[in-house]
């Protein structure tokens, strides 16, 4: 088989694993596709949290797997959990070759699946299209390592690094295009986060539009409980998270319990406590979050180090001095103390331009 073919089959169990995107967190997305003689004979993925495992689609999908090879995003489980180890079953099925896009970071796993595959017999080969395949579950990876869902900061600024006028009138400062490419990155995590501002200035519904997308989750981080609960959010279209404090006041957290939000508390001062409500999200099944809305909330999750990467949409406008800045205040001094963006890629939208990078680790 040569490499092309193995990128081929590779990416086809890329393309499985995405369709568990929103169904299965927070387990990884994964897919399997079984060939043998350079055919396809089964393919399965990771479909539902809690139910059969991607390789155990597959084998079940192909029926007869003796001699044949399996190409799977991640390593194949070695422990019990919800589901029995998967590398049982491929050595069960009589699968003679098992191609690998990524090693998996759970320490349960972590080399221990590939091991077994190996002491079974089993040809092994890791690091196909291993990019990729990390790219896909970024969001897993973070939460298995450090319990905390991925983060990603979403905005849009003039070229003077405004994010509105004066009054808060933002529609529109980037283009239908760049629009339509936020659409894309929304169904791309788990959940959309704001700040109860936004929802009070904009009532936005922050779903997705385009058919055949995932549709996220919608996060609201609401100290006090002021989501109005007319709010355009509570359509029945999709899990809706309130984060509030232990101060917001019961009648008003009531009446948003009623209208269907999932309601968790973080903290008991005055705002919410960000890493605190951080942790709980995976537990609702939200490994990978994009922050979008006004300066606030992404003002503190910058300064307390919370945000993994970023997506900023610059236009060609100047909205002047007066206009509503990208951030605020970030309490720092010095250059070399100011977050930082590495791994930066630019791609012109039309007329606008996106910037994407990864937030440096502070005091390297």
């Amino acid at each position: 088989m040569t490499d092309a073919d193995k990128r081929r089959f590779m990416g086809m169990a890329l393309n499985l694993a995405r369709r568990g995107r929103g169904h299965v967190s927070p387990n990884p997305m994964v897919g399997a596709v079984i060939v043998r003689d350079g055919k396809i004979i089964g393919r399965g993925r990771h479909a539902l949290y809690g139910g059969p495992h991607a390789e155990v689609a597959a084998i079940a999908d192909a029926g007869n797997c003796r001699s044949a090879d399996i190409f799977v995003n991640l390593e194949p489980c070695s422990h019990y959990g919800k589901t029995p180890p998967c590398v049982e079953a491929v050595i069960d099925a009589g699968i003679k070759r098992v191609y690998v896009g990524m090693t998996d970071p759970n320490p349960l796993v972590a080399g221990e699946g590939t091991a077994r595959l190996r002491g079974a017999g089993v040809y092994v080969e890791s690091g196909i299209l291993e990019e990729k395949c990390l790219d896909l579950n970024r969001g897993f990876v973070k939460y298995i390592t450090t319990g905390l869902p991925l983060v990603t900061w979403k905005a849009a600024a003039s070229l003077d690094g405004r994010i509105a006028l004066s009054g808060g009138q933002s529609k529109w400062i980037t283009s239908e295009a760049s629009r339509r490419c936020v659409q894309t990155i929304r169904s791309g995590r788990d959940a959309v986060m704001v700040g109860s501002g936004t929802v009070l200035a904009d009532d936005p519904r922050l779903d997705v539009r385009i058919p055949g997308l995932a549709r996220p989750a919608r996060i609201v981080v609401d100290s006090m409980a002021v989501t109005p609960p007319e709010a355009r959010l509570f359509d029945g279209k999709g899990k809706v998270i309130l984060a509030i404090t232990g101060n917001a006041p019961a009648a008003r957290v009531e009446a948003l319990r009623d209208k269907g939000a999932w309601v968790i508390e973080a903290g008991n001062g005055r705002r919410v406590d960000l890493s605190e409500m951080l942790r709980m999200l995976p537990g609702l099944g939200v490994v990978s979050v994009l922050l979008e809305g006004g300066s606030v909330l992404a003002t503190a999750m910058l300064a307390q180090g919370l945000i993994d990467d970023a997506f900023i949409f610059v236009a060609p406008k100047l909205l002047g001095g007066d206009g509503l800045p990208l951030l605020g205040p970030l309490g720092v001094d010095k250059i070399d103390s100011t977050p930082q963006l590495e791994q930066v890629t630019w791609r012109r939208i039309g007329d606008d331009i996106l910037c994407h990078g990864y937030v440096k680790a502070r005091h390297e």
